[in-house]
């Protein structure tokens, strides 16, 4: 008997110290972040546009995000306690330098300008005439201790590389494919209305040391006009992986019914040609769709075979343009 009290009362330590140890650990951030599954949001809500009947309906388009944290040690050491989890090195997602604030300011960004993209891709395939006028490269983000570090500014948009005019981040990035590492480059910088010349010189990128850098991030700087007042709140979502499913409301609302009764998720980075371009995070949004009971999730062509993966009976829809996806819901 007193054999069998002190076997119970070294398993109840040890129990006791096994929590008390994986509490301290679940405590304790690593150097990593985990990546989860968020839950599916309808977009109709977060639309307005003119003439629309505001019916609450039980389906329709939906969009996913997943989240995104500082990963405990015991997370780090188990990431298997959550489904569909997935471990990033912090210089993974923040590059050296780059803090969580100015992370989460450059995606904020990106969701504006996907709205605004969504748009003219839903507007222009119903026939509307959207007119969008280029007007250089935007910076929305200044890697510390680069060569673009307290010389350029959030804000500022380039104009100019040597004198020579650009309209877009791509036009940048092709002006800059002829630099090679050390070389010098002026910048046209458009700054409170006035372009003044900014004198830089490059270094290679961490990824390719024959690719010459400046350490900004850029989006096209331009002006929209559309034919129609269409309002998106995302609220303190970002990234711009919402385009596909914005569109496919908007032309839910102006135009053909898209959704037909079904509970529809997309996934999907729009550019104005209306390619469906891939994003990240797509094992938990195939997992998150895949939860709430969807019917069908439309996914860019390049993320498909990913998602299929971890599908498991959902219907997985992989498309290339916006016309695609259309197509393939209203067929």
């Amino acid at each position: 008997m007193l054999r069998h009290r002190r076997f119970l009362a070294l398993l109840l330590g040890a129990i006791v110290l096994v929590a008390a140890t994986a509490g301290v650990l679940w405590l304790i951030p690593s150097n990593h972040y985990i990546v989860l599954p968020d839950r599916i949001r309808p977009v109709d809500p977060l639309i307005k546009v003119p003439g629309e009947d505001g019916a609450v309906r039980d389906n329709g388009i939906y969009m996913v995000d997943v989240r995104v944290g500082r990963a405990s040690v015991f997370e780090r050491l188990f990431p298997e306690v959550h489904e569909g989890a997935s471990l990033v090195p912090e210089r993974v997602l923040n590059p050296v330098g780059i803090s969580d604030r100015q992370r989460r300011a450059s995606s904020l960004e990106d969701m504006d300008r996907s709205q605004e993209i969504a748009t003219t891709v839903a507007l222009r395939s119903l026939g509307r005439e959207v007119a969008v006028t280029p007007f250089g490269a935007q910076v929305v983000l200044v890697v510390p201790n680069a060569p673009a570090d307290e010389k350029l500014r959030v804000g500022d948009v380039i104009v100019e590389v040597d004198g020579e005019p650009v309209r877009s981040s791509d036009e940048l990035l092709q002006a800059m494919e002829d630099l090679r590492p050390g070389d010098e480059v002026t910048l046209g910088v458009r700054r409170e209305g006035d372009v003044e010349p900014v004198v830089l010189r490059t270094r290679a990128a961490e990824d390719d040391p024959q690719r010459a850098v400046v350490g900004i991030q850029v989006r096209d700087d331009a002006r929209f006009r559309f034919p129609v007042d269409v309002d998106i709140n995302a609220g303190s979502i970002g990234g711009p992986s919402a385009g596909l499913a914005f569109a496919l409301d908007i032309v839910d609302e102006l135009g053909e019914d898209v959704d037909r009764g079904r509970k529809i998720v997309a996934t999907g980075e729009l550019d104005l040609s209306g390619r469906v371009a891939p994003i990240g995070g797509i094992e938990q949004k195939t997992v998150a769709a895949r939860e709430a009971g969807a019917d069908l999730f439309l996914v860019p062509d390049a993320n498909a075979a990913e998602a299929r993966k971890h599908a498991d009976g959902l219907r997985i829809v992989p498309v290339t343009t916006f016309d695609e996806a259309l197509s393939e819901l209203t067929s």
